[in-house]
C-alpha cells in the first residue's frame, strides 16, 4: 500500500461533514470518521460517505474485555470500512479477539491497527498520571510488538516513532500517524507533532490530518499541500 493522507472528519453532524466533502470535486480523499461524528449519526454516516466513493478509517478506539470487543468488531465488520482500530493497552487477548470478530465468514476484513499512545500524551503524563515508568518511545515500540504478535496490520503512533516501529516490526507493518501540522501552523492540543514532509522522511505510511485541513480557509488547497509534501 502506498502512502496517503487521511482527512480527520471530526464534525458534529452529517450536514457539516457532507458539506465539507462536497468541496472535493476532483479528489475522493481517504477520510477518518471518529467518535464525534459516529456517535452523532451512527452507522448510516459511514454508508453515506462510502457511497460517495471515499475510503474510510473508522476511528472508534475500542478498549474493553476481549469478548466485548470481539462482539463489537463483529458488528463493525458489517460496515464497508477500510481501516479500524482499538487501543493496544487492552493487551493481546483483546486484540486477538478483535481480529477474530472483525473477520467475516468469507475471510475478508478491514485492516486493523492498534493505538499505542495518543499524540496528546507526553512523557510527564505517561509517568505522573499513567504510572508508566518506561520511556515513551520504548512503551510505543513494546505496544507495537504486542499488536504484531496478535496479528494486527499496524499501529497508530506519532510520526516520531514510525521509523522505530518499522525497524522493530517490519517495513510492511503499517504506521498511521496523527499529530501532523504544517510548519507555519499551530500545534493545538497535540504534543508529539511534525510536518507532512518530516513524517514522510520518518517513514509514516499514512498521515491523519484534521484541523490544518478542516479549519483552513481553503480546505482543498490545504489537502493538496499535504499530498504534495507527503506523497508526491
Amino acid at each position: 500500500m502506498g502512502k496517503d493522507v487521511i482527512i480527520a472528519c471530526d464534525f458534529s453532524g452529517r450536514r457539516e461533514a457532507l458539506s465539507f466533502l462536497e468541496q472535493f470535486r476532483d479528489e475522493k480523499p481517504f477520510v477518518k470518521i471518529g467518535m464525534e461524528l459516529f456517535y452523532a449519526e451512527g452507522p448510516e454516516i459511514v454508508r453515506q460517505i462510502k457511497a460517495r466513493g471515499h475510503r474510510i478509517f473508522l476511528d472508534l478506539k475500542l478498549h474493553d474485555i476481549p469478548n466485548t470487543v470481539k462482539k463489537a468488531m463483529g458488528v463493525l465488520s458489517g460496515l464497508d470500512v477500510d481501516l479500524c482500530n482499538l487501543h493496544a493497552a487492552g493487551a493481546r487477548a483483546m486484540m486477538e479477539g478483535a481480529l477474530e470478530g472483525l473477520t467475516r465468514p468469507d475471510g475478508t476484513r478491514p485492516l486493523l491497527i492498534a493505538v499505542t499512545q495518543l499524540t496528546s500524551t507526553g512523557p510527564e503524563v505517561l509517568r505522573d498520571e499513567l504510572w508508566i515508568d518506561r520511556p515513551l518511545e520504548e512503551t510505543v515500540l513494546h505496544y507495537a510488538r504486542n499488536a504484531r504478535q496478535a496479528g494486527l496490520d499496524g499501529v497508530v503512533c506519532s510520526p516520531l516513532e514510525a521509523e522505530g516501529v518499522h525497524r522493530t516490526c517490519g517495513a510492511g507493518f503499517l504506521t498511521v500517524t496523527p499529530g501532523i501540522r504544517f510548519a507555519d501552523g499551530e500545534k493545538g492540543d497535540q504534543v508529539r507533532v511534525t510536518t507532512p514532509e518530516k513524517a514522510k522522511a520518518l517513514g509514516s505510511d499514512y498521515i491523519v490530518v484534521g484541523r490544518p485541513i478542516t479549519a483552513a480557509a481553503d480546505p482543498v488547497a490545504a489537502y493538496r499541500r499535504c499530498v504534495r509534501e507527503f506523497v508526491d
